[in-house]
């Protein structure tokens, strides 16, 4: 599944091909995605586009009626094409522009959505409740001690709440906690501020650092594969499992926390 860096990428590649252009045409070859998708979605024809922004793992593409929330889901990819390439199988949602842009949504398994949120109406249940986000002033040390107390849950899944933070998904959660020397299944209760305070560093610096290998343009978005370019990951942890860490040499371990992979270093880890 894409996670927040790959969905930043996504937005400022198709970003200068989207803002400030009018639509022709917004086509839905197939309206049964996660939800059904809404026909207030042909708003987005009314006006030029004047944003294209990201919230959490949410792409919002709008104009002065409102925006269009788009999520990836498992298996979707944006691509904008220009060569007037016909549609492939599992292109489900197709924007042009008055300038003949067209950007394609791709989505085999079809557990992305297109929703829609009209300018004047209550904030949309989807992003309502969202923490701040990783950058954000909001999201800071202070925070984390302040939220983690009393929790039971352990470091991992508490990173990885929505509520606390946007964005931390499973791979980055491995990472983060990894570079802040805190293994994932203790309980977050437990975290000390200090300890806090490398958390709350280690995740903006592996998320930073994961958009700056993905860039701000990918080829992917222009060419006509298809292909949802995500960049390679540079990972220390996540999928080593039995692998020498990069520290000290141990081997790495793997368990399993709310359903998920988690990866660690036993010893680097504490």
């Amino acid at each position: 599944m894409p996670e927040l860096p790959e969905v930043e990428t996504t937005c400022r590649g198709i970003r200068p091909h989207l803002l400030g252009k009018r639509l022709r045409s917004v086509r839905v070859h197939q309206p049964k995605l996660r939800w059904p998708i809404p026909d207030e979605i042909q708003l987005l024809k009314k006006a030029p586009l004047d944003s294209v922004e990201r919230r959490a793992k949410y792409l919002l593409i709008g104009n002065k009626y409102g925006r269009a929330i788009v999520h990836l889901g498992m298996s979707g990819s944006l691509r904008v094409v220009d060569d007037g390439s016909p549609c492939r199988k599992h292109d489900h949602v197709e924007l042009e522009a008055v300038d003949g842009t067209l950007l394609r949504y791709h989505d085999p398994r079809r557990f992305g959505c297109w929703l829609w949120h009209g300018v004047d109406e209550e904030p949309h249940r989807l992003l309502s409740k969202l923490g701040p986000e990783p950058f954000d002033p909001s999201f800071n040390a202070e925070r984390l001690f302040s939220l983690s107390r009393r929790k039971n849950q352990s470091n991992k899944q508490f990173i990885m709440d929505n509520a606390v933070v946007v964005g931390v998904g499973n791979i980055y959660a491995s990472e983060a906690l990894f570079m802040a020397g805190i293994r994932p299944g203790v309980a977050a209760g437990r975290l000390s501020k200090a300890a806090c305070t490398r958390l709350h560093e280690s995740i903006v610096h592996v998320l930073s650092k994961s958009i700056e290998q993905g860039g701000t343009t990918l080829r992917d978005f222009v060419n006509s594969d298809g292909q949802p370019g995500y960049f390679a990951q540079s990972l220390a942890v996540y999928g080593r499992d039995g692998l020498a860490c990069l520290r000290c040499d141990s081997p790495i371990r793997k368990t399993v926390l709310g359903q998920r992979s988690s990866f660690y270093c036993p010893s680097c880890q504490r």
